[in-house]
C-alpha cells in the first residue's frame, strides 16, 4: 500500500472516488460539483484543500481511497489543525489498514506542523465507520449540533443585511 498526496493528474479519480462516497452515503443526488471545480480548489492559485490518495499494488495508477481535508483553527487551542472532509476507501479494499493508513499520514502532518488537532465528522447511521474511528481514538462530541447553510439559503443570509 502507499499513501501519497495527490496531483492535478488524480483529479479524475479523486471525482470518482467523491461520487463512489455519495453512492454509499445514499447522497449521489447531492453531488453538484465536478472535477473542473476540484482542479481549481485542489490545485488552482489559492488552494483550500488538499487530498491524500491510497494505492494498492494490484490497482497500479487507481487509488482506491482518499482523504480530502483542509486546515482548520481553534480559537481555544490558538492554534491551526486539520479537517478531514471525507475519508473514503471502495468496499471491496476496506480491512487491509487503508482508512488507517490515511488517518496516520493525516495524525503525523498534523503532528509536524504543530497543529492542535485532527477533526471530522461522521454520519449517525455509519456505524462501521463510527466504530473504526473510535478504534483509532477517536472521541465523538454529541453534544456539538452541525450548522449548514447552503443554496438558496446561503445567498439569502448574505443579503440579509441588505437595505437594512
Amino acid at each position: 500500500m502507499q499513501i501519497r498526496p495527490a496531483t492535478p493528474a488524480d483529479v479524475p479519480a479523486i471525482f470518482q472516488l467523491i461520487q463512489a462516497l455519495a453512492e454509499y452515503e445514499q447522497l449521489s443526488h447531492q453531488v453538484s460539483g465536478s472535477a473542473a471545480e476540484l482542479t481549481q480548489h485542489l490545485f488552482g492559485p489559492e488552494p483550500v484543500a488538499a487530498a491524500l490518495l491510497a494505492e494498492v499494488a494490484e490497482c497500479p495508477g487507481s487509488p482506491v481511497g482518499f482523504a480530502l481535508y483542509f486546515r482548520s483553527f481553534s480559537t481555544f487551542l490558538t492554534r491551526p489543525g486539520i479537517y478531514l472532509e471525507d475519508l473514503f476507501v471502495l468496499p471491496e479494499f476496506r480491512g487491509r489498514g487503508i482508512g488507517k493508513a490515511l488517518l496516520v499520514r493525516l495524525a503525523q502532518e498534523a503532528v509536524a506542523k504543530g497543529y492542535g488537532r485532527l477533526e471530522w465528522m461522521v454520519l449517525d447511521w455509519n456505524q462501521p465507520a463510527i466504530e473504526f474511528y473510535k478504534r483509532m481514538g477517536a472521541k465523538q462530541h454529541p453534544e456539538w449540533i452541525l450548522n449548514r447553510v447552503t443554496g438558496a439559503d446561503l445567498l439569502a443570509l448574505a443579503h440579509s443585511l441588505e437595505g437594512a
